[in-house]
Protein backbone atom coordinates (compact mmCIF):
# COMPACT_ATOMS: atom_id res chain seq x y z
CA UNK A 1 0.00 0.00 0.00
CA UNK A 2 1.67 3.66 -0.93
CA UNK A 3 2.13 6.13 1.40
CA UNK A 4 -0.13 9.47 1.49
CA UNK A 5 2.89 11.31 0.46
CA UNK A 6 3.78 9.17 -2.97
CA UNK A 7 0.04 10.00 -3.82
CA UNK A 8 0.85 13.45 -5.70
CA UNK A 9 -1.84 15.97 -5.02
CA UNK A 10 -1.46 18.18 -8.32
CA UNK A 11 -1.57 16.49 -11.61
CA UNK A 12 1.48 15.46 -13.41
CA UNK A 13 2.47 17.06 -16.84
CA UNK A 14 0.13 15.72 -19.01
CA UNK A 15 1.02 17.82 -22.80
CA UNK A 16 -0.21 14.43 -24.11
CA UNK A 17 -3.58 14.42 -23.46
CA UNK A 18 -4.40 16.87 -25.64
CA UNK A 19 -2.37 15.16 -28.65
CA UNK A 20 -3.63 11.60 -28.34
CA UNK A 21 -7.38 13.44 -28.39
CA UNK A 22 -6.10 14.87 -31.75
CA UNK A 23 -4.96 11.96 -32.94
CA UNK A 24 -7.79 9.82 -32.47
CA UNK A 25 -10.06 13.25 -34.21
CA UNK A 26 -7.35 12.66 -37.06
CA UNK A 27 -8.03 8.74 -37.71
CA UNK A 28 -11.84 9.40 -37.29
CA UNK A 29 -11.24 11.29 -40.15
CA UNK A 30 -11.35 14.36 -38.65
CA UNK A 31 -14.12 14.98 -36.56
CA UNK A 32 -14.43 12.93 -33.04
CA UNK A 33 -18.10 12.42 -31.41
CA UNK A 34 -18.70 14.45 -28.06
CA UNK A 35 -19.16 10.90 -26.43
CA UNK A 36 -15.72 9.49 -27.24
CA UNK A 37 -13.99 12.91 -26.67
CA UNK A 38 -15.29 13.06 -22.84
CA UNK A 39 -14.27 9.65 -22.31
CA UNK A 40 -10.66 10.27 -23.24
CA UNK A 41 -10.95 13.80 -21.10
CA UNK A 42 -11.92 12.02 -18.17
CA UNK A 43 -11.00 7.91 -18.70
CA UNK A 44 -7.67 7.98 -20.76
CA UNK A 45 -5.13 6.26 -18.89
CA UNK A 46 -2.42 7.93 -16.88
CA UNK A 47 -3.84 11.51 -18.50
CA UNK A 48 -8.03 12.04 -18.21
CA UNK A 49 -9.09 13.90 -15.09
CA UNK A 50 -10.48 10.92 -13.23
CA UNK A 51 -7.32 8.70 -14.30
CA UNK A 52 -4.87 11.07 -12.56
CA UNK A 53 -3.47 11.95 -8.88
CA UNK A 54 -5.07 15.22 -8.87
CA UNK A 55 -7.43 16.02 -5.79
CA UNK A 56 -10.76 16.17 -6.92
CA UNK A 57 -13.16 15.62 -3.75
CA UNK A 58 -12.94 18.14 -0.91
CA UNK A 59 -15.16 21.05 0.54
CA UNK A 60 -13.08 24.19 -0.02
CA UNK A 61 -10.80 25.16 -2.97
CA UNK A 62 -8.14 25.85 -0.58
CA UNK A 63 -7.62 22.24 -0.51
CA UNK A 64 -6.96 21.97 -4.08
CA UNK A 65 -10.04 19.84 -4.85
CA UNK A 66 -12.91 20.58 -7.30
CA UNK A 67 -16.12 19.88 -6.17
CA UNK A 68 -17.48 18.05 -2.66
CA UNK A 69 -19.84 15.20 -2.61
CA UNK A 70 -22.71 14.55 -0.33
CA UNK A 71 -20.36 11.51 1.81
CA UNK A 72 -17.52 14.30 1.89
CA UNK A 73 -20.02 16.66 3.11
CA UNK A 74 -21.65 14.69 5.91
CA UNK A 75 -21.38 11.43 7.88
CA UNK A 76 -24.84 11.44 8.05
CA UNK A 77 -25.47 10.85 4.23
CA UNK A 78 -23.74 7.30 4.44
CA UNK A 79 -25.60 6.62 7.99
CA UNK A 80 -29.17 7.43 6.59
CA UNK A 81 -28.36 5.52 3.36
CA UNK A 82 -27.05 2.58 5.38
CA UNK A 83 -30.73 2.22 6.82
CA UNK A 84 -32.22 1.74 3.44
CA UNK A 85 -29.05 -0.66 2.43
CA UNK A 86 -29.64 -2.91 5.60
CA UNK A 87 -33.14 -3.30 4.71
CA UNK A 88 -32.59 -4.50 1.12
CA UNK A 89 -29.64 -6.33 2.44
CA UNK A 90 -32.00 -8.27 5.21
CA UNK A 91 -34.84 -8.65 2.35
CA UNK A 92 -32.73 -10.34 -0.26
CA UNK A 93 -31.01 -11.88 2.20
CA UNK A 94 -27.50 -10.83 0.54
CA UNK A 95 -24.69 -9.67 2.59
CA UNK A 96 -22.29 -7.86 -0.18
CA UNK A 97 -22.43 -4.12 -1.25
CA UNK A 98 -20.96 -3.35 -4.29
CA UNK A 99 -19.84 0.35 -5.17
CA UNK A 100 -18.86 2.19 -8.52
CA UNK A 101 -17.57 5.26 -8.38
CA UNK A 102 -16.34 5.23 -4.85
CA UNK A 103 -14.23 8.64 -4.97
CA UNK A 104 -12.48 9.23 -1.89
CA UNK A 105 -14.03 5.98 0.05
CA UNK A 106 -15.95 8.33 2.21
CA UNK A 107 -19.16 6.79 1.65
CA UNK A 108 -17.77 3.04 1.82
CA UNK A 109 -16.46 3.77 5.29
CA UNK A 110 -19.08 5.63 6.75
CA UNK A 111 -21.59 2.95 4.73
CA UNK A 112 -19.73 -0.47 6.57
CA UNK A 113 -19.27 1.70 10.11
CA UNK A 114 -23.12 2.18 9.37
CA UNK A 115 -24.24 -1.29 8.55
CA UNK A 116 -22.24 -2.84 11.58
CA UNK A 117 -23.75 -0.83 13.89
CA UNK A 118 -26.98 -1.79 12.86
CA UNK A 119 -26.57 -5.47 13.45
CA UNK A 120 -26.23 -6.03 9.63
CA UNK A 121 -22.34 -6.41 9.34
CA UNK A 122 -20.82 -7.06 5.57
CA UNK A 123 -19.27 -10.37 3.96
CA UNK A 124 -18.25 -8.14 1.50
CA UNK A 125 -17.97 -4.84 0.26
CA UNK A 126 -16.66 -4.55 -3.53
CA UNK A 127 -15.51 -1.34 -4.99
CA UNK A 128 -15.86 -1.07 -8.97
CA UNK A 129 -13.76 2.17 -10.23
CA UNK A 130 -11.46 2.65 -13.34
CA UNK A 131 -9.04 5.09 -11.15
CA UNK A 132 -5.93 3.81 -10.07
CA UNK A 133 -5.12 7.49 -8.04
CA UNK A 134 -8.90 6.98 -6.52
CA UNK A 135 -8.21 3.00 -5.74
CA UNK A 136 -4.61 3.95 -3.76
CA UNK A 137 -6.98 6.88 -1.51
CA UNK A 138 -9.42 4.60 -1.04
CA UNK A 139 -7.52 1.74 0.00
CA UNK A 140 -5.72 3.76 2.33
CA UNK A 141 -8.97 5.20 3.72
CA UNK A 142 -10.32 1.73 4.12
CA UNK A 143 -7.26 0.20 5.32
CA UNK A 144 -8.97 -0.50 9.18
CA UNK A 145 -11.69 -2.39 7.29
CA UNK A 146 -9.02 -5.10 6.55
CA UNK A 147 -9.99 -8.37 3.86
CA UNK A 148 -13.45 -7.12 3.72
CA UNK A 149 -13.04 -4.36 0.92
CA UNK A 150 -12.34 -5.53 -2.05
CA UNK A 151 -11.75 -3.74 -5.72
CA UNK A 152 -13.01 -5.07 -9.04
CA UNK A 153 -12.10 -3.93 -12.42
CA UNK A 154 -15.90 -5.18 -13.76
CA UNK A 155 -19.08 -6.23 -12.88
CA UNK A 156 -19.21 -9.95 -12.35
CA UNK A 157 -21.78 -11.65 -14.94
CA UNK A 158 -24.07 -12.65 -12.17
CA UNK A 159 -23.90 -10.90 -8.47
CA UNK A 160 -26.37 -10.75 -5.19
CA UNK A 161 -26.23 -7.95 -3.29
CA UNK A 162 -26.88 -4.24 -3.02
CA UNK A 163 -25.40 -1.68 -5.45
CA UNK A 164 -24.77 2.08 -5.02
CA UNK A 165 -23.93 4.86 -7.18
CA UNK A 166 -23.60 8.20 -5.62
CA UNK A 167 -22.70 10.29 -8.45
CA UNK A 168 -21.64 8.05 -11.06
CA UNK A 169 -24.08 8.26 -13.85
CA UNK A 170 -23.52 12.06 -14.40
CA UNK A 171 -19.59 11.53 -15.10
CA UNK A 172 -20.60 8.77 -17.95
CA UNK A 173 -20.00 10.17 -21.49
CA UNK A 174 -22.69 11.42 -23.27
CA UNK A 175 -23.97 12.29 -26.90
CA UNK A 176 -24.81 15.99 -27.72
CA UNK A 177 -27.64 16.76 -30.48
CA UNK A 178 -27.53 20.21 -31.26
CA UNK A 179 -31.15 21.41 -33.06
CA UNK A 180 -30.26 24.67 -35.43
CA UNK A 181 -32.31 25.73 -38.09
CA UNK A 182 -35.30 23.22 -37.39
CA UNK A 183 -32.65 20.56 -38.21
CA UNK A 184 -30.89 17.89 -35.40
CA UNK A 185 -27.46 17.69 -35.70
CA UNK A 186 -24.76 15.39 -33.99
CA UNK A 187 -22.19 17.36 -31.91
CA UNK A 188 -18.24 16.50 -32.40
CA UNK A 189 -15.14 17.91 -31.88
CA UNK A 190 -12.77 18.80 -34.07
CA UNK A 191 -8.87 20.62 -34.14
CA UNK A 192 -9.19 23.92 -34.26
CA UNK A 193 -8.27 25.00 -38.05
CA UNK A 194 -5.72 28.02 -36.73
CA UNK A 195 -4.18 25.05 -35.76
CA UNK A 196 -2.10 22.37 -37.96
CA UNK A 197 -3.95 19.53 -37.67
CA UNK A 198 -2.61 15.93 -37.14
CA UNK A 199 -2.69 13.50 -39.33
CA UNK A 200 -2.73 9.54 -39.37
CA UNK A 201 0.75 9.92 -42.07
CA UNK A 202 1.48 13.22 -39.90
CA UNK A 203 1.24 12.08 -36.11
CA UNK A 204 1.52 14.69 -33.83
CA UNK A 205 4.74 14.68 -31.96
CA UNK A 206 4.93 13.16 -28.94
CA UNK A 207 6.12 16.47 -26.92
CA UNK A 208 3.68 18.55 -28.42
CA UNK A 209 2.45 21.89 -25.95
CA UNK A 210 -1.03 21.43 -24.48
CA UNK A 211 -1.40 25.33 -25.58
CA UNK A 212 -0.73 24.14 -29.45
CA UNK A 213 -3.88 22.54 -29.74
CA UNK A 214 -7.02 23.60 -29.25
CA UNK A 215 -10.44 22.23 -30.46
CA UNK A 216 -13.50 23.53 -31.81
CA UNK A 217 -17.30 22.13 -32.35
CA UNK A 218 -18.16 20.73 -35.10
CA UNK A 219 -22.27 19.24 -36.26
CA UNK A 220 -23.28 16.54 -38.57
CA UNK A 221 -26.60 15.91 -39.63
CA UNK A 222 -27.92 13.01 -37.50
CA UNK A 223 -30.75 10.85 -37.07
CA UNK A 224 -30.61 10.35 -33.64
CA UNK A 225 -33.43 12.47 -31.70
CA UNK A 226 -34.09 13.16 -28.09
CA UNK A 227 -36.40 10.08 -26.50
CA UNK A 228 -39.52 12.22 -26.75
CA UNK A 229 -40.72 15.67 -28.94
CA UNK A 230 -39.04 18.94 -28.09
CA UNK A 231 -41.97 21.19 -29.10
CA UNK A 232 -40.86 24.45 -31.28
CA UNK A 233 -38.67 25.41 -34.19
CA UNK A 234 -35.92 27.13 -31.78
CA UNK A 235 -32.06 26.37 -31.73
CA UNK A 236 -31.75 23.29 -29.13
CA UNK A 237 -28.90 21.69 -27.33
CA UNK A 238 -29.69 18.59 -25.10
CA UNK A 239 -27.85 15.17 -24.37
CA UNK A 240 -28.59 11.60 -25.00
CA UNK A 241 -27.39 8.84 -22.88
CA UNK A 242 -26.74 5.89 -23.63
CA UNK A 243 -23.18 4.40 -21.81
CA UNK A 244 -25.55 5.68 -18.75
CA UNK A 245 -28.75 3.24 -19.77
CA UNK A 246 -26.22 0.20 -21.32
CA UNK A 247 -24.14 0.71 -17.49
CA UNK A 248 -27.72 0.56 -15.37
CA UNK A 249 -28.58 -2.15 -18.20
CA UNK A 250 -25.96 -3.93 -17.12
CA UNK A 251 -25.90 -3.67 -13.18
CA UNK A 252 -29.68 -5.38 -13.98
CA UNK A 253 -28.98 -8.05 -15.65
CA UNK A 254 -26.42 -9.06 -13.18
CA UNK A 255 -28.89 -8.59 -10.60
CA UNK A 256 -31.53 -10.51 -11.76
CA UNK A 257 -28.91 -13.43 -13.01
CA UNK A 258 -27.87 -13.74 -9.48
CA UNK A 259 -31.65 -14.10 -8.37
CA UNK A 260 -31.62 -11.48 -5.55
CA UNK A 261 -30.61 -7.77 -5.18
CA UNK A 262 -31.02 -4.28 -5.41
CA UNK A 263 -29.58 -0.72 -6.74
CA UNK A 264 -29.80 3.03 -5.33
CA UNK A 265 -28.35 5.36 -7.44
CA UNK A 266 -28.06 9.02 -6.34
CA UNK A 267 -27.57 11.94 -8.87
CA UNK A 268 -28.78 15.53 -9.91
CA UNK A 269 -31.02 15.00 -12.88
CA UNK A 270 -34.54 15.35 -14.12
CA UNK A 271 -37.44 13.01 -15.19
CA UNK A 272 -37.58 12.88 -19.20
CA UNK A 273 -40.17 15.41 -19.20
CA UNK A 274 -38.25 17.87 -17.18
CA UNK A 275 -35.00 17.03 -19.11
CA UNK A 276 -36.46 17.56 -22.60
CA UNK A 277 -38.05 21.00 -21.45
CA UNK A 278 -38.66 23.14 -24.31
CA UNK A 279 -36.94 26.08 -22.09
CA UNK A 280 -33.78 23.78 -21.55
CA UNK A 281 -31.99 24.90 -24.41
CA UNK A 282 -29.05 24.91 -23.60
CA UNK A 283 -28.70 21.12 -22.10
CA UNK A 284 -26.97 20.15 -18.86
CA UNK A 285 -23.63 19.88 -19.80
CA UNK A 286 -21.12 21.23 -17.24
CA UNK A 287 -17.45 20.93 -15.74
CA UNK A 288 -16.38 21.54 -12.34
CA UNK A 289 -13.05 22.74 -11.26
CA UNK A 290 -11.82 24.65 -7.79
CA UNK A 291 -15.64 24.69 -6.86
CA UNK A 292 -16.32 27.13 -9.63
CA UNK A 293 -18.48 25.74 -12.66
CA UNK A 294 -18.14 26.37 -16.28
CA UNK A 295 -19.78 25.80 -19.76
CA UNK A 296 -16.70 24.98 -21.72
CA UNK A 297 -15.51 21.02 -22.27
CA UNK A 298 -12.99 21.94 -24.74
CA UNK A 299 -10.63 23.55 -22.64
CA UNK A 300 -8.07 22.46 -20.09
CA UNK A 301 -8.79 18.90 -21.17
CA UNK A 302 -7.99 16.80 -18.14
CA UNK A 303 -7.36 19.39 -15.73
CA UNK A 304 -11.51 19.02 -14.56
CA UNK A 305 -14.60 17.45 -14.49
CA UNK A 306 -17.16 17.28 -16.91
CA UNK A 307 -20.46 16.26 -16.37
CA UNK A 308 -24.29 16.03 -17.68
CA UNK A 309 -27.64 15.57 -15.12
CA UNK A 310 -29.21 12.19 -15.24
CA UNK A 311 -32.30 11.48 -17.33
CA UNK A 312 -33.94 9.31 -14.45
CA UNK A 313 -36.64 7.84 -16.77
CA UNK A 314 -34.00 6.85 -19.31
CA UNK A 315 -32.56 4.97 -16.22
CA UNK A 316 -35.67 3.17 -15.10
CA UNK A 317 -37.17 1.84 -18.36
CA UNK A 318 -33.52 0.32 -18.82
CA UNK A 319 -33.53 -1.35 -15.18
CA UNK A 320 -37.32 -2.61 -16.13
CA UNK A 321 -36.29 -4.09 -19.85
CA UNK A 322 -33.67 -5.76 -18.06
CA UNK A 323 -36.12 -7.20 -15.37
CA UNK A 324 -36.21 -5.29 -12.40
CA UNK A 325 -38.66 -3.38 -10.62
CA UNK A 326 -38.67 0.83 -9.91
CA UNK A 327 -38.63 0.74 -5.88
CA UNK A 328 -39.03 4.41 -6.30
CA UNK A 329 -37.88 7.48 -7.14
CA UNK A 330 -37.83 10.50 -4.91
CA UNK A 331 -35.24 13.72 -3.89
CA UNK A 332 -32.29 13.33 -1.99
CA UNK A 333 -34.11 15.28 0.99
CA UNK A 334 -36.94 13.62 1.40
CA UNK A 335 -35.29 9.98 0.73
CA UNK A 336 -32.47 11.00 3.64
CA UNK A 337 -36.04 12.35 5.57
CA UNK A 338 -37.44 9.49 5.33
CA UNK A 339 -34.32 7.10 6.74
CA UNK A 340 -34.30 9.31 10.02
CA UNK A 341 -31.40 12.24 8.79
CA UNK A 342 -33.69 14.13 11.26
CA UNK A 343 -32.94 11.98 14.26
CA UNK A 344 -29.01 11.95 14.03
CA UNK A 345 -29.50 15.96 13.26
CA UNK A 346 -31.13 16.16 16.36
CA UNK A 347 -28.17 14.61 18.41
CA UNK A 348 -25.43 16.26 16.25
CA UNK A 349 -23.31 18.99 17.00
CA UNK A 350 -23.93 22.17 15.29
CA UNK A 351 -21.29 22.22 12.46
CA UNK A 352 -22.46 19.04 11.89
CA UNK A 353 -25.86 20.07 11.82
CA UNK A 354 -25.21 22.86 9.20
CA UNK A 355 -23.25 20.75 6.70
CA UNK A 356 -26.02 18.14 7.02
CA UNK A 357 -28.66 20.45 6.51
CA UNK A 358 -27.16 21.19 2.71
CA UNK A 359 -28.10 17.69 2.06
CA UNK A 360 -32.31 18.24 2.40
CA UNK A 361 -31.87 21.78 1.64
CA UNK A 362 -34.50 22.44 -1.91
CA UNK A 363 -32.02 25.51 -2.85
CA UNK A 364 -28.36 23.24 -1.67
CA UNK A 365 -28.84 19.35 -2.82
CA UNK A 366 -31.89 18.42 -1.34
CA UNK A 367 -34.07 19.22 -4.51
CA UNK A 368 -31.42 19.01 -7.33
CA UNK A 369 -30.27 15.40 -6.50
CA UNK A 370 -32.50 12.53 -6.98
CA UNK A 371 -32.61 9.08 -5.33
CA UNK A 372 -33.77 6.07 -7.34
CA UNK A 373 -34.27 2.39 -6.36
CA UNK A 374 -34.20 -0.75 -8.73
CA UNK A 375 -34.60 -3.97 -7.68
CA UNK A 376 -35.39 -8.12 -8.46
CA UNK A 377 -39.01 -8.65 -8.07
CA UNK A 378 -39.92 -9.35 -4.95
CA UNK A 379 -38.46 -6.82 -2.86
CA UNK A 380 -40.73 -5.20 -0.85
CA UNK A 381 -41.77 -1.69 -0.43
CA UNK A 382 -38.70 0.49 0.47
CA UNK A 383 -39.13 3.15 3.17
CA UNK A 384 -36.96 5.46 1.30
CA UNK A 385 -39.45 6.52 -0.59
CA UNK A 386 -42.25 6.08 1.54
CA UNK A 387 -43.07 9.97 1.67
CA UNK A 388 -42.70 11.94 -1.43
CA UNK A 389 -42.35 9.25 -4.04
CA UNK A 390 -42.38 10.63 -7.71
CA UNK A 391 -41.83 7.26 -9.61
CA UNK A 392 -45.96 8.73 -11.40
CA UNK A 393 -43.68 11.52 -13.05
CA UNK A 394 -40.77 9.08 -14.44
Amino acid sequence: MPAVSSIPDSPPARDGLPALIARQIAAAGGWLPFERFMHLALYAPGLGYYAHGSRKFGALPESGSDFVTAPELSPLFARALAVQVADSLAATGTDEVWEFGAGSGALAAGLIEALDALGQPLARYTIVDVSGALRARQRQRLAAHGARVAWADALPPALRGVVVGNEVLDAMPVTLLARQGGQWHERGVIVDESNQAPTPDRPAPAAIKTEAIRFAWADRPTVLRPPVEVDGAHDYLTELHPQAHAFVATVAEALRRGGAGAAYFIDYGFPEAEYYHPQRSGGTLVCHRAHRVDDDPLADVGDKDITAHVNFTGVALAAQDAGLDVLGYTSQGRFLLNRGIARALAEADLPTRANAMKLLDEHEMGELFKVIGLATPGHPPARGFAQGDRTHRL
